[in-house]
């Protein structure tokens, strides 16, 4: 995550992902969509039925 700023890096590593091509499956919140929001170029995010 070289060249972004300390705020993406942190909601990255708070999201639970680390290297390139990592997946974390979560439940879904605000504060999660918050997150997701804010690092939207960075991710993708896709849902998953249970």
């Amino acid at each position: 995550m070289i060249g972004y700023p300390k705020d993406q890096r942190a909601t990255v590593k708070a999201l639970g992902l680390g290297k390139i091509r990592t997946s974390v499956v979560k439940e879904d919140s605000a504060s999660l969509r918050g997150m997701l929001h804010k690092v939207a170029h960075l991710v993708e995010v896709e849902e998953v039925k249970a």
